[in-house]
C-alpha cells in the first residue's frame, strides 16, 4: 500500500481468453467481456483462464483427467482462488450450428457453464441447483439454451437408467459415459458432451 492512499490496481490477475484455434466472426474484446461479467455472476474470485483449442488439445486433456479417450466441449479446472476453463473450438462450431444459434453464443454458454463449475456447481448432484442457477443467468444475459438443458433433455429422449456412485472422492460415472470429479480433489469438472462425427 502506498502512504496516504489505496493500493494500486492490480494489473496482473485478471481473467484472460487464449485462443489457441481461431474461431472466425467471434470478437476476443466481446468474450473477454462477457468472461468478466459471467465470473462476476457466478461469484469466482480470483484469476480465470480460458483456453479454446482443437478437439485433439481437449481429447488430450480429457484423457489425462477424466481418462476419457476423445474430445469434449468443455473441461473445468477449479484452484482455490479462480481456475481454468477448456473449450473445443470445433465441438462449439457444431454445437451452434446444431442448435441454430452463433458460435459466440455457445462459446459464452461453455464459459458460463464452466464457470459455475469454478464455484463449486455441480449439477450431477445437487438435485437441479446449477441447472435452474444457470436458467436463470441464461436469461439475464440473454443467452439460447443451456448445456444442461441441452444435455438432460437428451437424456430423457435416450437414456434412462440410475446413476452409479463412487466413493467419495472419486470420479462418479453417470449415465451413458458422463463423468464428474469433485472440485475439491483438484480434478476437472465436466459433464457429457456431444459432438457431431
Amino acid at each position: 500500500m502506498r502512504e496516504g492512499g489505496a493500493c494500486p490496481p492490480d494489473l496482473f490477475s485478471a481473467s484472460m481468453i487464449i485462443f489457441e484455434k481461431p474461431v472466425k466472426g467471434v470478437s476476443r474484446a466481446e468474450l473477454q467481456r462477457f468472461l468478466g461479467l459471467a465470473q462476476r455472476l457466478a461469484g469466482v474470485s480470483g484469476e480465470v483462464g480460458v483456453l479454446i483449442a482443437g478437439n485433439q488439445r481437449l481429447k488430450e486433456l480429457n484423457r489425462r483427467f477424466r481418462r476419457k479417450n476423445k474430445p469434449t466441449d468443455v473441461l473445468s479446472f477449479p484452484r482455490a482462488d479462480g481456475g481454468d476453463i477448456a473449450i473445443s473450438a470445433e465441438i462449439a462450431h457444431a454445437n451452434a450450428l446444431r442448435y441454430g444459434h452463433p458460435e459466440t453464443a455457445e462459446l459464452k454458454i461453455l464459459v458460463l457453464h464452466g464457470m459455475l463449475h469454478l464455484a463449486g456447481h455441480d449439477h450431477e448432484t445437487d438435485r437441479g441447483q446449477m441447472a435452474r442457477l444457470e436458467a436463470r443467468l441464461r436469461t439475464r444475459l440473454k443467452l439460447p439454451a443451456s448445456l444442461i438443458d441441452r444435455t438432460d433433455s437428451a437424456d430423457r429422449r435416450t437414456d434412462s437408467t440410475p446413476a452409479k456412485t463412487a466413493p467419495a472422492g472419486k470420479a462418479r460415472v453417470q449415465r451413458k459415459g458422463r463423468v464428474e470429479l469433485k472440485a475439491r480433489s483438484g480434478k476437472p469438472r465436466t459433464s457429457r458432451r456431444r459432438s457431431l462425427p
